[in-house]
């Protein structure tokens, strides 16, 4: 029963930290502004910084792949 009650724990604390480092890359990617006050041009810097962290994702999960 414990190890059942770790599992779930674990997963609602790995969502909650997901969710956090996302909004955190929004708003560091944003410069703090919220989605309506940015300029287009911070807008599209803003998308580019989404893809890099995007990719930076899909590598991380590429790398853990590969060293099992």
């Amino acid at each position: 029963m414990k190890q059942i009650i770790n599992m779930v724990i674990n997963q609602i604390i790995r969502r909650l930290v997901n969710t956090g480092i996302n909004k955190g890359v929004s708003m560091f990617a944003g410069k703090g502004k919220p989605a309506a006050e940015l300029t287009p041009a911070e807008r599209k810097q803003a998308a580019s910084a989404r893809d890099t962290v995007k990719r930076a994702r899909q590598t991380a999960r590429i790398t853990r792949r590969l060293g099992r």
